[in-house]
């Protein structure tokens, strides 16, 4: 009879402790690959999310004259060596390397003009890419859809006393209060936006912009990279990645890797006393059969070969079991913690490796001291047991 032999009439006579040897690394295996479809999953989901809420890259011209106060960036007013930005500009940003990586890109003209009286600051935009921007915008009123519609800040509102439907005379042309935004707490509360092309004729600046500001998803691409390739499309701008966003981002992104990463380490320990408990009752329970292996010329090597084997025939086994039970209760979960119906659930080969391997790796640490243990018990007990 050979040594595998052995090993695998010892799982089918231990039909209970083999049962329990492999439910405990299978709830193991299963939690982790869990923990790992889930927290990849709600990272790149947090990841998206937060790329989309606003911007978090600026482009602008390069220009020693700055005049104009913009989302915090001071933006030039006027056009200096033939560096302004086009319209062509933000077409080109689309053309990059990782165009994929882009998700809005949303051109301004910002001017002042005389309102009522008072200097206003004007900034043209396109409406469809300034809500996806911002989508913390809240309208007290209708989205405009003419260009001759306005949206007001709220401080603007009480500065002007005006409101929805009431007219304001920009340059000479009456424009209609289509919303008000209700308080941002930003500069927008100060700020009269209209469509972009209206802006553009208006203030006599046909084709011209005083910024664009960017939403990229950089979970997947470095945002330097990103702002590398668009500096490289329009070399006449300074491309700027707002850190502050950026960094706050992927920090949370990395707590919750980590706090997944603790979570699995726990699991994996707990899951290895179980195997530890396991393996070390087994060898108790089969001294005598030891023993007599011993008696008849097996070696010590022998033995941590018998009992190592069965110990990974059981893991190998988990591993499998456990990568699919991980799969179902990600599908399971993810809908629940996103609150989105949408799953990720797919087949990984790597991740199949990742759970078998786990599963071995455990197995056959918390098994290498009951099994040497077990290879040094002494023939002669055996003997005397008969």
């Amino acid at each position: 009879m050979k040594m595998h032999d052995i090993s695998f009439l010892s799982l089918r006579r231990r039909k209970a402790k083999t049962f329990f040897l492999v439910v405990g690394l299978v709830i193991a295996t299963a939690l982790v690959v869990t923990l790992i479809i889930v927290s990849k999953s709600i990272s790149v989901s947090i990841a998206k999310n937060m790329d989309e809420f606003g911007a978090n890259i600026l482009v602008f011209p390069q220009s020693e004259e700055l005049s104009l106060n913009y989302g915090g960036m001071n933006i030039s007013g006027v056009s200096v060596g033939g560096k302004e930005l086009r319209n062509e500009d933000a077409a080109l940003i689309r053309t990059i390397k990782n165009k994929d990586n882009i998700s809005i890109v949303s051109p301004k003209l910002v001017n002042v003009a005389n309102v009522e009286g008072k200097n206003v600051l004007i900034v043209g935009i396109n409406f469809n890419d300034e809500f996806r921007l911002k989508k913390w915008w809240k309208l007290d009123g209708s989205k405009p859809i003419q260009r001759n519609e306005i949206v007001i800040g709220a401080d603007i509102k009480k500065q002007l006393n005006s409101g929805l439907k009431k007219d304001l005379k920009v340059r000479d042309k009456n424009y209609s209060v289509s919303a008000v935004l209700e308080p941002t707490g930003s500069q927008d509360d100060n700020v009269i936006f209209m469509d972009l092309a209206e802006a553009q004729v208006l203030f006599n600046k046909r084709n011209d912009l005083s910024l664009i500001e960017i939403s990229a998803l950089c979970y997947s691409c470095p945002i330097e990279e990103i702002v590398k390739q668009t500096s490289s499309k329009l070399p006449n701008a300074k491309v700027t990645a707002i850190r502050q966003t950026i960094e706050s981002k992927m920090d949370a992104m990395h707590r919750f890797e980590h706090f997944s990463f603790g979570i699995s380490l726990v699991i994996l320990i707990i899951s290895g006393l179980i195997v530890f408990a396991n393996v070390s009752a087994s060898v108790n329970d089969r001294t005598r059969e030891i023993g007599i292996f011993r008696a008849v010329g097996f070696k010590q090597t022998h033995i941590i070969k018998i009992i190592l084997l069965e110990v990974f025939v059981a893991s190998v086994s988990a591993g499998l079991i456990g990568y699919v039970c991980g799969l179902l209760s990600s599908e399971i979960i993810i809908p629940i913690i996103s609150m989105s119906k949408e799953t990720a659930m797919q087949n990984d080969f790597n991740l199949l490796l990742l759970s078998t391997a786990l599963s071995i790796t455990v197995g056959f640490i918390s098994s290498i001291y009951p099994a040497f243990r077990a290879s040094r018990l002494d023939p002669t007990i055996a003997l005397r047991s008969l």
